[in-house]
């Protein structure tokens, strides 16, 4: 199915299926972007822009401009030969390390966040502050999600299945 194909709603979102579609993968954002263990939510925060977006730009085929592909690479902090290469070779070592990093940091902070006795906080504190040291970029990290689940795009928040009472919406002008 191709980008041209897709259907959006009234949501600013024509522009992304104009998008270009090449017969062969173009970049490798997705693939990067899972290494680095950000979520499109935060690229699409980083980018100013919706997951919707995000979600088709990953496609390998899409065909991004470069100044776009520049944008990317500052919200993935990634060099930008990491993005072009063909989606069978691998990713550069310091790349590699950086996402590993970040999925330790993210365990870490979970940790410590969850930890009851203090030696576990304490050495969790400990390797937070060792993960910092080797890379420092690490501090805006956060750790993992550890309430709830995720939703699947059918499903609706516990905000949508809570009522509030009908006298909130009267008119009280006496």
């Amino acid at each position: 199915m191709s980008l041209a194909n897709l259907q959006f709603p009234e949501t600013g979102f024509a522009h992304v299926a104009d998008l270009p579609v090449s017969e062969r993968p173009l970049h490798r954002l997705a693939e990067v972007r899972q290494m680095q263990g950000i979520s499109r939510r935060t690229v699409a925060r980083r980018l100013a822009t919706d997951v919707t977006r995000i979600r088709c730009e990953e496609r390998e085929s899409t065909d991004l401009p470069l100044s776009r592909l520049y944008e990317w690479q500052d919200a993935l902090e990634v060099p930008i030969g990491e993005l072009l290469l063909e989606s069978h070779d691998e990713l550069s070592d310091p790349v590699q390390r950086r996402g590993q990093l970040v999925r330790v940091m993210k365990t870490a902070l979970a940790i410590l966040e969850q930890a009851e006795q203090t030696p576990v906080r304490r050495m969790a504190q400990t390797l937070v502050e060792q993960l910092l040291g080797i890379m420092p970029e690490l501090e805006g990290v956060g750790s993992w999600h550890t309430v709830g689940q995720r939703r699947r795009r059918d499903e609706l928040g516990k905000a949508a299945e809570r009522r509030l009472p009908d006298e909130l919406f009267l008119d009280v002008r006496d």
